[in-house]
């Protein structure tokens, strides 16, 4: 008979287990804001595929993932009708916001 995944994970050591349980609720925690935001405008999966020109397949898998291009989360959150701010934040001064948000820019290396 094989080894669980819960029998895997405690078997290793305590620090590992820590990281692994920090990752996993970083990992649940995104994938709620996404699907909390796209609900909390009473919006369904199709309905958001329908205004950003995608399938309800491909809404499921953005809302399943945690490393998103900006411009797709930009998409997305336009979508709903919002904007999508980046603010830069540093212990010793005030946030700044970054305005120009682009297709252009982030392709820019």
């Amino acid at each position: 008979m094989g080894t669980s995944l819960q029998e895997k994970i405690a078997s290793l050591p305590p620090e590992r287990q820590a990281r692994i349980k920090a990752e996993t609720a970083h990992l649940q925690a995104t994938y709620m804001t996404l699907k909390e935001l796209r609900r909390a405008h009473d919006m369904t999966q199709v309905h958001l595929a329908k205004q950003l020109g995608k399938s309800q397949v491909t809404v499921a898998q953005m809302e399943k993932r945690t490393d998103l291009l900006l411009s797709t989360l930009r998409h997305y959150v336009e979508a709903l009708g919002g904007r999508l701010d980046l603010v830069v934040q540093f212990p010793d001064r005030a946030p700044i916001i970054i305005e120009q948000l682009s297709d252009e820019i982030e392709s820019d290396k």
